[in-house]
């Protein structure tokens, strides 16, 4: 039992795969406002919140993950599971502050810890290819929509002609079922995962990190406009991705969804693969934004979304579901290659942050866009703009070398005394 596979890949994956069911809210959202009787537009704000808490407390949490990975396993388990129970009762109970608290906040909480948790235990055990740990880890969170969908669709049943659900209390007794089921999931991952026999972090280490260092380091604000802006354009694009397929008149959207979600998690696993064979994994950042500056430009240079641009669009999603994908999943590497492996878990909670922030406007930038112009055109005007500043950023603030505000040295001193 003593292997990386049993103490770091299996509990990262039984985690990932059961928090990352939170992209599943698109899935029940309606069935929610109808049955609580609130419009989606208020009802929406849960899924919001919950991405929102999930970096803040990513954010907050990463030294309590440093400390001791196994307590932070049980604690997601404890906040992620009890928030589904409570928002199936405040479901049932027709209460849309209840549903903001359990599902936005509580397992709010649950995810941000749990996501965080398994990520430099999977470093630790993979030391050479610690790429490849934490893309498997990260791509379980992006495969958690294609396995938890089918399951969530059975358990609430048949639909009316007009969408609503035959049977309308399915949808909070599905909360407390997949509440149960992930309970399990998540408690085997606790009892499993385990830091490598004999490491032991170092107190040294800790008490020379400094937030303030963090914060104010050009390469760390550097890589967390990055990651904002590649989550941003994302969200902006992922959000539209129904109406984008049916504004070309292509029919078969729920089969390009899952396509998009098998690009969104295969995208986890290969670039952060790719990433270990490469001087430097900043150069993945600037293949995901090149890559993406050329599929939103093909779609400019060709009159933009109309029914002759079929190709283009799928062809877009899938790049970008792909380079979302593996923005996620490069971002710890990356951090430990700039700020070392000992705090890892705290420099990338406080990373996540930008995940917090990117939820309240990713939905929003084409929504608002939208709204005011009725164009798809704008929208990627915008996108297109916002990708030109990441990959300017990749290029010329995220430069190549160690930071270690003192760490080394202390850590140094701690081994000599």
């Amino acid at each position: 039992m003593e292997n990386k596979w049993m103490r770091a890949v299996l509990p990262a994956l039984l985690i990932h795969c059961s928090i990352g069911t939170v992209y599943c809210w698109s899935l029940f959202k309606a069935d929610i406002a109808y049955y609580i009787d609130r419009p989606l537009s208020e009802v929406e704000w849960a899924f919001s919140l919950a991405i929102f808490v999930l970096g803040m407390s990513a954010a907050f949490g990463g030294r309590f993950v440093e400390k001791n990975v196994k307590r932070s396993a049980l604690l997601s388990t404890l906040f992620f599971t009890v928030g589904m129970v409570g928002t199936g009762f405040f479901i049932y109970q027709k209460s849309l502050i209840g549903i903001f608290i359990c599902y936005g906040v509580i397992m709010g909480i649950g995810l941000g810890i749990g996501y965080l948790t398994p990520v430099k235990n999977l470093m630790l055990w993979f030391a050479d290819r610690k790429g490849l740990a934490t893309g498997i880890a990260v791509a379980g969170f992006g495969l958690a929509k294609v396995i938890a969908s089918p399951l969530m669709e059975m358990l609430m049943g048949p639909t009316n002609a007009d969408g609503t659900l035959q049977n309308p209390a399915n949808v909070y007794n599905m909360f407390y079922i997949l509440a149960a089921i992930y309970a399990v999931c998540m408690i085997i991952g606790f009892l499993l995962i385990r830091k490598p026999k004999g490491h032991v972090e170092s107190a040294a280490a800790a008490k020379a990190f400094s937030y303030r260092k963090v914060l104010s380091n050009k390469v760390f604000i550097g890589i967390w406009i990055m990651f904002y802006i590649n989550i941003t354009c994302g969200l902006a694009l992922i959000s539209q991705e129904k109406s984008m397929l049916a504004a070309v008149g292509f029919t078969a959207i729920g089969l390009m969804s899952a396509v998009t979600a098998v690009f969104n998690a295969g995208g986890r696993l290969f670039f952060s693969a790719w990433a270990d064979r490469l001087r430097d994994r900043n150069t993945i950042y600037k293949i995901i934004f090149g890559s993406a500056l050329v599929s939103i430009g093909a779609m400019i240079v060709f009159d933009g979304i109309n029914a002759g641009s079929v190709v283009l669009v799928v062809v877009l999603l899938c790049v970008i579901n792909a380079g979302y994908g593996g923005g996620f999943s490069n971002l710890p590497t990356l951090l430990a290659d700039r700020f070392g492996l000992n705090s890892i878990s705290t420099v990338h909670g406080l990373a996540l942050s930008a995940w917090a922030f990117a939820g309240l406007s990713g939905n929003q930038l084409s929504a608002k866009i939208l709204a005011a112009t009725g164009s798809y055109d704008y929208v990627m005007y915008a996108i297109l703009a916002l990708f030109t500043v990441a990959i300017l950023i990749s290029m010329f603030v995220v430069k190549p070398g160690l930071v270690t505000f003192g760490q080394k040295e202390a850590i140094a001193k701690e081994q000599h005394a």
